[in-house]
């Protein structure tokens, strides 16, 4: 069985590159990318000085990985340092320096321009897009150390020690690490927390510019929330400032030197409303929970009552469920829920904190489910009662019922069983429709939202969330099958033991 699920950790390995190379392909190669900047509005602000426009372009692309920039400001910057009569001659389009710069580039192979208006040099080189994928994936697990903070100041300690925090605390702390807390307790699940090993899905961009993807789903939303706390400057004051997510900020303004006392002073603000992720599980798992709870005995009633009044009344809800659109039956339960009983239609009327928010998109979620389990759950236990062991137990004079639940129902559960981890786990990927039609700002929205606006790091980010996922359910429900059906083995061979 290990050797078995080695070889399909592997495989699957494999299929979630490929999965990504893919999209990196339609990404970098079919859609153009000057259409990163549809939704960003800085680009109309400097679209009339041209130079700012090129180079704001140019940086953007940087960041997303489609090119390497480098302009003569930059070379001359290691040659002479910045604000200093030498640099201000050497940037110039005359200087010695330009004409050394611009031979340097060509010779490595970058594309060397001028800028409109200033007539600085500036270089370009293209980023292959196997090579794009390639830095994805080395990127993609970052560790923090006490060296990881690029900077000029020279005063800056780099150690990793044992403190307190704010609270009191233990934790384990750095200077010199893009954190300030590498190991942290605050109290919630699940209590220790850490920021010493972290996942880097990318940069969001145009929207939520400037944070991470992983950053996006997981934090929280709607408004700040304060509270009292002590300031790293020893002040007992409310704040809405998260200093468990402060990270290395090289130039402080005034409010920082008031509050801090180091430059870890770029920090995460607390929000009222829970994170796309946990809005999306929230919702998935009472959905899913409320589908097992109503489905399975109703699926085992009709199944038991095959050809009945409840069998055929079953039958006619699976069948107008399974034909009826989706969208249309999520509609009418939104139209019905809203005008009938007063429930809120659309989820940010009352907002994420408010248990009304979720009743109608739980009910939706759970409807078209239902039908399927009830579908599936009847389907697998008439065919296993239609078995030869069946026969043999009634042989035996086995009752009806022990036939039923101790045979049958246990033979017939295992397909159930191998889709539960799938179904839970997935449940974090959101239902696309119905948080769309209700406006709920979950997981599910974000992905069709993304693609509509060209925020290509958001797209890729979520691809290797979802294709993660699957993958890991797939292996627990084959992990699953095992302990419902222990005939069944995992290894090279197949079959039963």
């Amino acid at each position: 069985m290990k050797r078995y699920m080695f070889k399909r950790f592997l495989r699957s390995l494999f299929s979630i590159f490929m999965v990504l190379t893919i999209v990196f392909t339609l990404i970098y190669s079919v859609i153009p990318r000057d259409r990163v900047f549809f939704s960003d509005t800085n680009i109309e602000k400097i679209q009339k000085r041209p130079d700012d426009y090129a180079n704001y372009k140019y940086v953007q692309w940087e960041k997303l990985g489609y090119l390497n920039y480098d302009t003569i400001q930059d070379y001359c910057k290691q040659l002479y340092g910045s604000a200093n009569e030498q640099y201000s001659n050497c940037i110039l389009p005359e200087s010695s320096e330009t004409a050394d710069y611009v031979a340097l580039k060509e010779k490595e192979g970058w594309d060397v321009d001028f800028f409109e208006v200033s007539k600085q040099a500036y270089a370009v080189e293209e980023v292959p897009i196997l090579r794009r994928a390639l830095n994805w994936w080395a990127n993609l697990i970052e560790i923090d150390y006490p060296g990881k903070v690029q900077t000029e100041n020279t005063e800056l300690e780099r150690k990793v020690y044992v403190g307190q925090d704010f609270n009191g605390r233990p934790a384990l702390m750095c200077t010199g690490c893009e954190n300030k807390y590498l190991v942290y307790f605050d109290g919630n699940f699940p209590f220790i927390h850490q920021n010493w090993i972290s996942i880097n899905l990318g940069t969001s961009y145009p929207t939520y510019s400037g944070q991470g993807v992983l950053e996006v789903v997981t934090s929280s939303q709607g408004e700040k929330v304060k509270k009292e706390v002590m300031m790293p400057n020893g002040q007992v004051k409310e704040s809405s400032t998260n200093f468990y997510t402060c990270k290395y900020k090289e130039t402080l303004d005034n409010m920082d030197q008031k509050n801090f006392t180091d430059h870890y002073a770029d920090c995460e603000t607390l929000k009222s409303d829970p994170s796309m992720m946990q809005i999306s599980f929230t919702m998935g798992i009472i959905s899913l929970l409320l589908t097992y709870v109503i489905g399975l005995p109703l699926g085992i009633q009709m199944a038991n009552h095959k050809g009945k009044w409840g069998d055929k009344l079953g039958q006619w809800y699976i069948v107008f469920m399974n034909a009826i659109p989706g969208l249309a039956y999520i509609v009418l339960v939104r139209f019905i829920g809203g005008k009938y009983f007063g429930l809120p239609s659309m989820f940010p009327m009352l907002g994420a904190s408010h248990p009304k928010s979720y009743i109608l998109p739980i009910i939706s979620l759970t409807l078209g489910s239902v039908a399927g389990r009830m579908m599936w759950m009847r389907r697998y236990m008439i065919d296993q009662s239609t078995m030869d062991y069946v026969k043999f137990a009634r042989a035996k004079g086995l009752s009806e019922n022990e036939i039923f639940y101790k045979h049958i129902f246990r033979n017939a559960i295992g397909p159930i069983a191998h889709g539960l981890p799938a179904a839970v786990i997935l449940c974090i990927s959101g239902a696309l429709i119905t948080e769309g039609v209700y406006s709920i700002p979950g997981m599910g929205k974000i992905l069709p939202d993304s693609i509509s606006i060209y925020n290509n790091s958001m797209v890729i980010g979520l691809t290797f969330i979802f294709t993660s996922l699957s993958i890991l359910s797939t292996f627990l429900g084959d992990w699953l099958l095992t302990l419902v059906d222990p005939r069944i083995s995992l290894d090279e061979k197949g079959g039963s033991r």
